[in-house]
């Protein structure tokens, strides 16, 4: 018997990394192949001997995102379907233009935690806890240079709240970190969700969740 609490720490241990959301390669890299016949839980590999440089090449943050749409925002994703030389690597980045006013509205990544740098401009940024937390929010303004993390799966959002354009990049520890973007998939979801459901929830009348269900849900990403 005294040996067990070894043998729980180490069975804890190898629990804890079977379960890794994006789990360590098992070669030097897997560039990923799109087959939109097959359906796997990642992406297949380029055959290592066809792989060149430009695998490893992204060129998407090169030129700013275009903010010309309701929220102000433009998002430019560099994640494993945009660059797929990201594959099985565990890691991906983002790059967030601002107009001035312009929101990253609240959303959360499921799959992955986000580190955000500011290169131009303000931000107010936050993340709401989860209840178990009371849904506390946490808010800060960054400035350039600063650097603010959004823990994995909470609800967070940027705000562009100086007179001029605003830049931050962001990298999230998934290849594939997914987006739910909170307004988007509540009131404007394909079938849409009851209005029972939604008054209730909300504690709204009927009338305001037919008007918020039935605007234009632009998604910036």
């Amino acid at each position: 018997m005294k040996f067990l609490p070894t043998s729980l720490l180490i069975l804890a241990l190898a629990t804890a990394t079977a379960f890794a959301f994006d789990p360590s390669p098992l070669q030097d890299f897997c560039v990923a192949i799109n087959d939109p016949e097959v359906f796997v839980n990642g992406k297949f590999c380029k055959d290592p001997k066809q792989i060149t440089a430009d695998d490893f090449l992204f060129k998407g943050f090169r030129y700013p995102g275009n903010t010309a749409n309701p929220l102000g925002s433009k998002v430019t994703p560099a994640f494993v379907d945009q660059f797929p030389g990201l594959n099985t690597l565990g890691i991906s980045m983002a790059r967030i233009d601002f107009a001035p006013g312009g929101l990253n509205p609240p959303h959360t990544h499921p799959r992955g935690t986000e580190v955000l740098v500011v290169t131009e401009g303000t931000l107010l940024v936050g993340f709401v806890t989860s209840n178990q937390l009371n849904n506390t929010l946490f808010t800060k303004v960054l400035y350039k240079g600063d650097v603010f993390v959004f823990p994995i799966g909470l609800i967070h959002f940027q705000l562009n709240i100086g007179k001029t354009p605003a830049l931050a990049f962001a990298a999230l520890s998934s290849q594939n970190p997914g987006v739910i973007t909170i307004a988007n998939a509540v009131f404007g979801s394909k079938p849409p969700i009851s209005a029972d459901v939604l008054t209730k929830a909300f504690q709204v009348d009927k009338k305001v969740v037919d008007y918020l269900q039935a605007q234009f849900w632009y998604d910036n990403n």
